[in-house]
């Protein structure tokens, strides 16, 4: 009898030891599979049960939540959802995430292993700390001057403090209340499908994920190639290109919208926005350095994240001399996101040097403890201190003497160039009109803000000036509050 008992003993013993081993087995190495499964419903149970973290602007959240008293328990909600949508983007327990809830997911929903002392006791126990903060970089003051200065039109401005490199506002229009997708059902779905539908493309990021023809703003970047180049060697001297000029090899004559380009100085062809002047020295650069200077003001980075993902702006590497002239004044595939041209604007501001832009100032617990904090990076060098200059003096006179008057702020210092990307097939489509710029105080050597204003249906002349008319005042009222708020 008793060597039977201990068998039995021995085989309970060793079943008890296979149910140990496959409890850690679930527990453990199969854990994250299972979580995958799209038929395990307890992690939504969780991650819907306690109350998302915040993001901040200003230290004031422009989130929340919402206790539906449902199994998914609590639903996001937005203040000012509209104002801060391209900033924020949505967590909806339908679609999922964008944006800053996207990245930031970790952190807000309380997942991140930087949220617990003990990230190993953490897994093992499945303990969720609450949800974290984002803190922004994001102003109140300029993102809801630019929003309603685009007053619904479609269009996005972007504004950077070149010394850091924080984005200060970051806004497109029209925009959206991310609170309509937050939960489910057939509102949620309802929502998703009307704003899908829309013509006008609400939920476009148009300063993050839209890129446009950058038209004559693109002039500062070959301004600077031919500076950097030496194809310039005295920005005032006279250029000796014709009025019209002759495109290389065709017989199309580019054609000036300002007066007095024929033979014209690259400071007067930026501060009047001369196309034959600037398309000549592009040409005189040659492809390979026209590109290698956009691709030091950050065209052609697909790798660019704010940390949100930021779409590539273009400069092409197989052009034709005709399109390369084309090119150089920011028409034909020349092409750019608001943000990217607030980085050129930033570059000239700042003695030549981008900082790597970031939304993100640090995160923190539920507590208030700092987890993250962002260290400031330099993202390129886009020219030498002393182009920089050339080209800061260049800016400041299209302001105070050529197109871009409408942008000048009284008692300060500002430096601008307007710009209208002709679109559409034989150029017929409504001209997108831009701006871009920067501002500081004359007794400060910091600019305090760098800005790119684009306006996609502007009623605006088929000239140069029309950026000057329906972007410029836009700018001046988000660079008139940078200054006033330091």
């Amino acid at each position: 009898m008793i060597p039977c008992i201990r068998r039995a003993a021995a085989l309970c013993l060793l079943l008890l030891a296979a149910l140990l081993v496959n409890a850690v087995r679930v527990q453990l190495v199969d854990a994250p599979e299972l979580d995958r499964n799209p038929a395990n419903r307890r992690p939504a149970l969780a991650r819907y049960a306690e109350p998302r973290g915040d993001i901040l602007v200003g230290g004031r959240p422009v989130t929340g939540s919402r206790d539906t008293g449902g199994r998914l328990r609590h639903e996001r909600t937005y203040t000012d959802g509209p104002l801060y949508a391209p900033v924020t983007g949505y967590a909806s327990q339908t679609y999922g995430t964008t944006l800053l809830e996207h990245t930031e997911d970790g952190i807000l929903a309380g997942t991140s292993a930087m949220l617990t002392a003990l990230p190993l006791w953490r897994d093992l126990s499945r303990f969720r700390p609450p949800g974290g903060t984002v803190h922004t970089t994001v102003r109140e003051q300029l993102q809801r001057i630019a929003y309603e200065g685009l007053r619904g039109k479609r269009g996005a401005v972007a504004a950077l403090d070149p010394s850091d490199g924080r984005i200060l506002a970051l806004v497109t229009s029209p925009s959206y209340d991310p609170s309509v997708l937050s939960g489910t059902g057939k509102a949620a779905s309802g929502a998703w499908a009307r704003l899908n539908a829309r013509t006008d493309q609400p939920m476009l990021n148009r300063a993050l994920r839209q890129t446009y023809p950058p038209g004559s703003t693109f002039k500062i970047v070959t301004a600077a190639a031919a500076l950097e180049s030496g194809a310039v060697e005295d920005p005032d001297a006279p250029s000796g290109v014709p009025e019209p000029y002759l495109l290389p090899g065709t017989r199309t004559r580019l054609p000036n919208e300002a007066a007095g380009c024929g033979d014209a100085s690259l400071a007067y062809a930026v501060r009047w926005s001369c196309n034959t002047v600037m398309a000549q020295l592009g040409v005189r650069v040659g492809l390979a350095g026209m590109r290698e200077a956009a691709g030091r003001f950050g065209f052609n980075d697909a790798s660019l994240r704010v940390p949100s993902a930021v779409a590539r702006s273009n400069f092409d590497d197989d052009l034709t001399v005709d399109r390369l002239a084309l090119s150089s004044i920011g028409q034909y595939d020349t092409r750019a996101t608001p943000l990217q041209m607030a980085m050129v604007a930033a570059a000239v501001a700042h003695e030549g040097e981008i900082a790597h832009p970031y939304l993100v100032e640090r995160t923190a617990t539920a507590d208030g403890d700092t987890v993250r904090r962002h260290v400031r990076t330099s993202y390129r060098r886009a020219v030498s201190p002393s182009t920089a200059r050339v080209l800061q003096r260049l800016m400041v006179e299209a302001v105070e003497r050529g197109s871009g008057k409408r942008a000048a702020i009284p008692g300060a210092v500002v430096g601008g160039k307007t710009g209208t990307a002709q679109h559409g097939m034989d150029n017929i489509g409504t001209p997108y009109a831009w701006f871009i710029g920067w501002a500081k105080r004359p007794d400060e050597v910091r600019p305090a803000v760098a800005v790119a204003v684009v306006v996609e249906d502007a009623a605006a002349k088929r000239q140069d000036i029309s950026g000057g008319g329906s972007a410029a005042p836009i700018a001046r009222a988000v660079m008139a509050a940078a200054l006033g708020d330091r």
